[in-house]
């Protein structure tokens, strides 16, 4: 009687899912640690579809991306161009969108790094630990402006000179980080593991707080638990804000601009 049971059982699973079904791995990440589950599901009409588009592309999604250095080069175009909007216009709501912008980039961009790329150099590169423990420092210094920054109002006295202030420093961390630590962690990485890399920053950013918050830890563990505690509300002002009209200078919950 058993037996028959079990016949019967394995006919009718059989038929809710047919063996002819062509399937396709997919892999999937946990945001905050280097490990890759896989797991197989169907692939719709048993067909792939092969997107050429340049990884440099921002509306890229993560089946264009190609390395960890190409998503962090095309971030920091995005944060320089959300500067450059603010301080080359007049308009005070054009300027309080894009500042919206400017946080939500760099605030994401900061912790997605400390989560996914510092370690990877501390474990993979000859005197990562240093070059991380510097990247680190130099992310404090910019989460503590990006703070003051965040809580201004377009029109204060202070407005663009804190914006100059925090910019000035960054970008001496974009071209040593672009010139010097980028480059030493690819010529450590196959090329399969840099394209890990990349979608585990990208889905990283997800999941991560959308403002800063300086006084929050910056290492894994502390900093994923902390973040997963903070992002919701963060997420949940985020609906709140004023935003750019352009798909990738808001969060998908971003309302429209007001």
């Amino acid at each position: 009687m058993l037996q028959q049971s079990l016949r019967s059982a394995r006919l009718r699973a059989s038929r809710a899912w047919p063996i002819s079904t062509p399937l396709v791995r997919v892999g999937l990440y946990r945001p905050y640690s280097g490990h890759i589950m896989s797991n197989s599901l169907p692939k719709s009409g048993g067909k792939t579809t092969r997107d050429n588009r340049s990884p440099e592309d921002p509306n890229q999604t993560l089946t264009q991306i190609d390395s960890i250095s190409s998503v962090i080069r095309q971030d920091h175009r995005q944060i320089e161009k959300y500067y450059n909007k603010i301080v080359n216009s007049d308009d005070l709501e054009e300027q309080r969108q894009y500042q919206n912008a400017f946080v939500w980039e760099l605030a994401r961009h900061a912790i997605a790094e400390e989560l996914v790329v510092y370690p990877s150099l501390e474990t993979g590169v000859n005197d990562g630990k240093i070059m991380a423990d510097k990247d680190r420092a130099e992310h404090q210094v910019a989460k503590e402006q990006l703070y003051k920054f965040q809580n201004m109002k377009p029109g204060d006295a202070d407005f663009i000179p804190t914006l100059e202030s925090l910019m000035q420093d960054l970008k001496v961390h974009i071209q040593e980080e672009e010139e010097h630590d980028l480059v030493k962690l690819e010529e450590a990485l196959l090329p399969s593991r840099s394209k890990d890399l990349a979608q585990q920053f990208e889905m990283t950013k997800a999941f991560t707080p959308t403002r800063s918050h300086p006084s929050a830890p910056n290492k894994p563990p502390f900093e994923t638990a902390v973040g997963l505690m903070t992002a919701p509300l963060d997420k949940l002002r985020d609906m709140f804000r004023a935003w750019p009209d352009e798909p990738s200078a808001k969060p998908p919950s971003g309302g429209p601009a007001r």
